[in-house]
């Protein structure tokens, strides 16, 4: 049986891989655009809170993760796969990125923030506008009233 040939030249996996942003990236962007166009005002990836939070809606107390599913390791979605290669150094680094989240979405809880988590997977084309609009929905509808009423006089 063959090998099959390598997709990058040596060194070249390292580079690309390191230029992975952390934040602002294209699907964060597309998120943030939206919430603005809707008239949600929102701090971002706020260091004060456990996490960084993509996007800290004060008014709504709510926080919103966009999780690439690779790195967050979402489960049953066809955008994750294990890589073949360097599988315990993966597998570690991806088991250790889903617990350090599932503890900071329990912090921020405890503090009582409502936490909603976006995937890259849920942003793709046929379903995006769907999921967005959902996500307004899950910000100001329902259950979400603002954590203080901005119009009551004291």
């Amino acid at each position: 049986m063959k090998a099959k040939p390598e997709k990058y030249e040596r060194g070249t996996r390292s580079y690309t891989m390191s230029h992975i942003r952390g934040k602002d990236t294209s699907i964060e962007v597309m998120v943030r655009r939206y919430l603005f166009s809707r008239g949600l005002r929102f701090r971002k990836n706020d260091k004060r809170y456990p996490g960084h939070p993509d996007i800290v809606l004060p008014k709504w107390h709510t926080v919103v993760f966009v999780n690439g599913c690779f790195w967050h390791m979402h489960e049953g979605c066809t955008k994750h796969s294990m890589p073949k290669s360097n599988v315990e150094f993966w597998s570690a680094k991806l088991l250790r990125n889903r617990e350090r989240d599932r503890a900071q979405h329990a912090a921020l809880e405890a503090m009582g923030w409502r936490v909603i988590v976006v995937w890259e997977c849920e942003l793709a084309k046929p379903v995006r506008q769907e999921r967005l609009e959902r996500l307004y929905t899950q910000i100001v509808g329902g259950d979400a009233a603002p954590a203080v009423p901005s119009d009551t006089a004291s």
